[in-house]
């Protein structure tokens, strides 16, 4: 099974169903890479009535968002602020990233920032408490 190219906190839009929902954008809240669907703030909102179960809670209507198909969205470049396809490639510290297929820009740039720090501290000596000492 291939992997999911869509995580939480992408922006992405929806790109089948009827003309009411087709083409509204929307961030993915919890994705979901088993069952290979997503939830989007604020789309694909179904109301639940609930009934009040004690004096103090309230019953009424509540409109709840619903999974999505992978399928059936598609991410949005941050960059170029168009649908696009997902590219993976080769970041500096070895690992795969995401990358817009349409004007080649990282869609996981804070990934690769964070790479860029973990490697820096990496190859940075440390200082012992003797040298520490030492030096004052």
């Amino acid at each position: 099974m291939a992997s999911m190219n869509v995580r939480s906190g992408d922006t992405v839009e929806i790109i089948v169903g009827d003309v009411d929902s087709r083409g509204k954008r929307g961030k993915v809240i919890v994705a979901n890479p088993k069952t290979n669907r997503v939830v989007v703030e604020g789309l694909n909102l179904v109301t639940k009535h609930r009934k009040p179960r004690s004096a103090q809670e309230q019953g009424g209507k509540f409109e709840q968002p619903r999974p999505i198909d992978v399928s059936n969205v598609a991410l949005v470049c941050p960059k170029c602020n168009e649908t696009t396809r997902v590219g993976h490639v080769l970041g500096e510290n070895g690992k795969y990233l995401r990358a817009c297929k349409k004007c080649g820009a990282v869609i996981d740039a804070k990934a690769e920032k964070k790479q860029a720090r973990t490697a820096k501290a990496k190859t940075a000596p440390k200082k012992s408490k003797k040298s520490q000492a030492e030096a004052e």
